[in-house]
């Protein structure tokens, strides 16, 4: 695994490559973020040249 420690999964079909982490005060402004133009050219550099899975979790 690239950046970090082994990870093993205990259940389901779970193998990521890397884990990145992002945080924001609002699910809001992850939203916004993901969506600005200031973001835009880096988000079409990354869905051109890897293969990822993006979710959202409302924290605590």
């Amino acid at each position: 695994m690239r950046g970090g420690k082994n990870q093993e999964t205990l259940e389901g079909e779970w193998n990521p490559q890397r884990i990145v982490v992002l945080e924001f005060p609002t699910l809001e402004q992850a939203k916004g973020w993901w969506a600005s133009e200031e973001y835009a050219p880096a988000k079409a550099l990354r869905q051109r040249t890897a293969h990822t899975k993006m979710i959202m979790v409302e924290g605590f």
